[in-house]
């Protein structure tokens, strides 16, 4: 961090931060805590809460790491909060049903995953990243606590939340412990003494209580800053694992650059402005354009930030050889044991697919060559049950558009 990024003024910072911000609530609260904290020489409390309900991330996640980022970068601290408490809940926002608990030892295994892929954006610094678990202070809480906790809320406000009045108009059952999800989110804030909270502006309203809490708890209210959901690779729909039009944050660098080549041309400009740092003015040039050349310019500025090393010439040969309907060089060899032949000297094609790592099942990779979704040295094959010998050079596996690997027979 050096002193002209935690000195710059208070009217820059504030336009770096708005970048992207669907809801600021309040501006003027913001410019007023920024220019209070650098004339104090103190850092800002800038909280994001995560439930580890999955221990994957993707892009959409990085929308909001790399606002917390830029807090970081402006010399403030950032708290990871992971909800091992409340994710045991179920957070109900934008959900029509009631969402399966998690236990707490299953929210505690995915956050040690979730912690390590944040790192890839957030500055792994104890000056600017503070990790907290909210089980420190809610599960320690007895039912006097809770009760009392209750009674600064009116059930009223809680059902101003929209999918709230959706399920309650339609006649699908809400829990109590669901009513309860944003008061204890809430109560979060009051525990961290937060500046501000960032969030998808799906948790506008949990995060407003958050504001509304703190200010009954004699605290000065957090500023709420919420970000748009990223829309997946599809098009339609947010961003989502279940969905399958995601991008990895994990991903390799080149399955990465393939997968943002492919982003819909009308995404383009929401994905320049959420994930990276291009001006206005350079993001305005490319889209008029040739649109090959502004995912190019994407895929390169996103894939360099999250992998710092990456051959970005190699990834994006790599796309053009697989486009063009080739078969890249430089994909892993997988050696079959000798067991897995048959007797007459044959592989299971489904089994091949698994020991390549392609699928987790043979029941998955039946179901992928049904589907005519795998190809062998670059032709379709649909009949589930085929068994093929392997030549001495091997076979070239592929599964969808750019997952590869060369099987070859032990020796």
């Amino acid at each position: 961090m050096t002193d002209i990024q935690r000195n710059l003024p208070v009217d820059e910072q504030l336009a770096l931060l708005k970048r992207g911000v669907v809801d600021l609530v309040s501006e003027d609260d913001l410019r007023r805590k920024l220019t209070q904290a650098q004339a104090e020489g103190r850092p800002l409390r800038v909280k994001l809460g995560a439930d580890p309900t999955r221990p994957d991330l993707h892009l959409g996640h990085a929308v909001i790491l790399r606002k917390m980022r830029q807090f970081q970068d402006l010399g403030h601290k950032v708290i990871m909060l992971i909800g091992d408490f409340t994710a045991m809940i179920g957070d109900p926002s934008g959900k029509s049903k009631t969402r399966p608990p998690l236990t707490l030892e299953e929210t505690r295994a995915n956050a040690g995953s979730y912690l390590e892929q944040c790192k890839l954006i957030l500055r792994d610094d104890p000056e600017v990243l503070e990790i907290r678990y909210n089980g420190e202070w809610l599960e320690p809480m007895g039912y006097a606590d809770v009760i009392r906790l209750a009674s600064r809320y009116t059930v009223a406000r809680i059902l101003e939340r929209d999918d709230f009045t959706k399920r309650l108009n339609s006649g699908t059952p809400i829990q109590m412990h669901e009513l309860l999800y944003p008061l204890t989110q809430g109560y979060d804030s009051v525990a961290l003494v937060a500046d501000v909270e960032l969030g998808g502006t799906d948790q506008l309203f949990n995060n407003l209580v958050g504001r509304a809490l703190q200010r009954d708890y004699a605290q000065e209210p957090q500023v709420v800053m919420t970000l748009p959901l990223l829309v997946g690779l599809d098009g339609t729909e947010k961003m989502s694992k279940s969905l399958d039009n995601y991008i990895g944050l994990t991903d390799e660098a080149h399955r990465m650059f393939a997968k943002l080549m492919k982003v819909p041309d009308p995404l383009l400009n929401n994905y320049f402005t959420l994930l990276t740092d291009l001006s206005a003015e350079r993001v305005a040039e490319l889209l008029a354009g040739h649109p090959v050349a502004a995912h190019r310019e994407l895929a390169r500025e996103v894939v360099a930030s999250l992998h710092p090393g990456a051959d970005l010439e190699a990834a994006e040969e790599r796309f053009k050889s697989v486009a063009k309907g080739g078969i890249p060089e430089n994909i892993p060899t997988v050696p079959i044991p000798a067991t897995e032949r048959n007797a007459e000297g044959r592989y299971s094609l489904a089994r091949l697919v698994v020991l390549a790592g392609l699928e987790p099942s043979n029941g998955a990779a039946r179901k992928l060559i049904g589907n005519r979704g795998l190809k062998l040295n670059g032709e379709t094959v649909a009949e589930a049950q085929a068994s093929i010998e392997l030549p001495e050079g091997g076979a070239v596996i592929q599964k969808g558009k750019d997952r590869f690997a060369r099987v070859i027979a032990e020796t």
